[in-house]
């Protein structure tokens, strides 16, 4: 019995809520949902820590590769690939971000 006042209470919330939409429709208006991409502002302008965390994935990866001046070559090359594929995922996380907008027309 105690659950009907809230009932009641989330009832009225929710067709308040929905009313300005109902009556945008009834003037003409039409109503949309819009991905909009935007810009963040950077920390890291040089993205160094993607790099560098990259980098030491990467040579840490190499090195279980090969053996003897093999396993050098692949920690080398797993530095240099894994310092690039971070710079990358940094500057594509840094740059911009999704969000969803309502826009009415």
């Amino acid at each position: 019995m105690q659950r009907t006042p809230v009932l009641l209470a989330s009832l009225i919330l929710s067709s308040l809520m929905l009313a300005p939409t109902a009556q945008a429709g009834r003037t003409g208006t039409k109503c949309h949902n819009e991905t909009v991409y935007r810009t963040r502002q950077v920390k890291d302008p040089h993205r160094v820590t993607g790099t560098v965390i990259g980098a030491v994935a990467g040579g840490l990866i190499g090195h279980q590769i090969g053996g003897g001046k093999g396993k050098d070559l692949a920690t080398v090359g797993g530095a240099v690939a894994g310092g690039v594929a971070g710079h990358k995922i940094q500057r594509h996380r840094q740059e911009r971000y999704k969000t969803v907008v309502r826009v009415c027309r």
